[in-house]
């Protein structure tokens, strides 16, 4: 008997025919510039930061971090409470921003019909390029005068956990003065978080909306409701969306200045308590001090903006890292 010798197929290589040509070395070209100002718009500023703060730096050291009270002309000024007050503006935020922007976002990718779904759409998109002196005006003005019974009661049954204390109420007293709750962290945060929802709310739309046909109508056929495709298939898809949303949000409400200026009443110790009226953070702080500091309190401002911007950084980092290992559609097949 003969045997008969088959050769594997061979496989195709395809290679390109020829170089890019001269608008596609065009672009790259843009593209790459368009990364080289970005980075070096960031080193000029934190640059620039550095160099500005150095002196206020040299004569604080590490106190500078630990510090509560500002005083810097009697050299005793520290970011330790307004970095605090920052850090819980900010959680707050994220508090009232996330379930909002979860929920419309996979509401305008999953349910809402053709029509009403381009309305959402341009009104999410409107509340985002709304000025912040707009959101400060309507916190100031007129939320944290009119829904004062909302911290009120969350520090009636709430009051036994520590952030939700509130230092001189009395629920049993019906003398007890509602105003303890204004000017607070509570309320700060909750405009921050309306104004950070939109963005956070587009980039998981995004997200949601770009899970593989293929897998949504395979879930379907495996009998699952569009609850559990949007489970199983719409959600893990959408993950780095999410958490990128989130942090992206977060980074915005760690800066925010003009609206927390106009809603809190500055203190300079640490206040723990979110219910409490009494709160700072580092850029409030420094549209606060700007027009009235001294050559060294500019000094001690750029220390405390340089401070902010770290801490932007590392945010910024951070969530790069998470969405590397969580990234949209790693455990899905397209």
């Amino acid at each position: 008997m003969t045997s008969v010798l088959t050769e594997p197929p061979r496989t195709e290589v395809r290679r390109r025919t020829g170089a890019p040509g001269g608008a596609d070395r065009a672009f790259l070209a843009v593209l790459l510039g368009a990364g080289v100002v970005v980075l070096a718009i960031m080193v000029t500023v934190g640059g620039f930061l550095v160099k500005n703060g150095a002196q206020a730096l040299d004569l604080a050291g590490f106190s500078f971090l630990t510090t509560q009270t500002w005083q810097p002309d009697s050299g005793n000024f520290g970011i330790a409470a307004v970095l605090v007050g920052t850090l819980l503006i900010a959680g707050t935020a994220l508090c009232v921003a996330f379930p909002l922007a979860f929920g419309v976002a996979l509401y305008i990718a999953e349910y809402a019909p053709a029509r009403l779904k381009r309305v959402l759409v341009s009104l999410v998109d409107l509340m985002a390029a709304v000025p912040s002196v707009v959101y400060g005006l309507f916190g100031a003005v007129f939320l944290q005068w009119n829904a004062l019974d909302v911290p009120r009661w969350l520090a009636v049954h709430l009051g036994w956990f520590p952030l939700f204390t509130v230092d001189g109420y009395d629920a049993n007293d019906p003398l007890s003065s509602q105003t303890v709750f204004a000017s607070s962290t509570f309320f700060a945060g909750v405009i921050v978080g309306m104004m950070v929802m939109p963005i956070t709310c587009s980039v998981m739309r995004e997200s949601f909306s770009q899970a593989p046909p293929g897998e949504r109508e395979g879930a379907y056929a495996l009998g699952a409701t569009r609850w559990g495709m949007i489970r199983s298939v719409v959600l893990p898809y959408g993950r780095g969306g999410m958490i990128g949303g989130t942090m992206l949000g977060l980074g915005r409400a760690l800066g925010e200045t003009i609206a927390v200026y106009m809603i809190i009443a500055p203190v300079f110790t640490i206040q723990p308590h979110v219910l409490q009226s009494g709160a700072n953070s580092v850029s409030a702080l420094i549209a606060q001090q700007w027009a009235a500091a001294s050559p060294f309190g500019l000094s001690a401002l750029m220390a405390a903006g340089l401070a902010l911007f770290a801490l932007t950084l590392l945010v910024n980092f951070g969530a790069s890292a998470i969405i590397a290992r969580s990234r949209s559609g790693q455990g899905s097949e397209a």
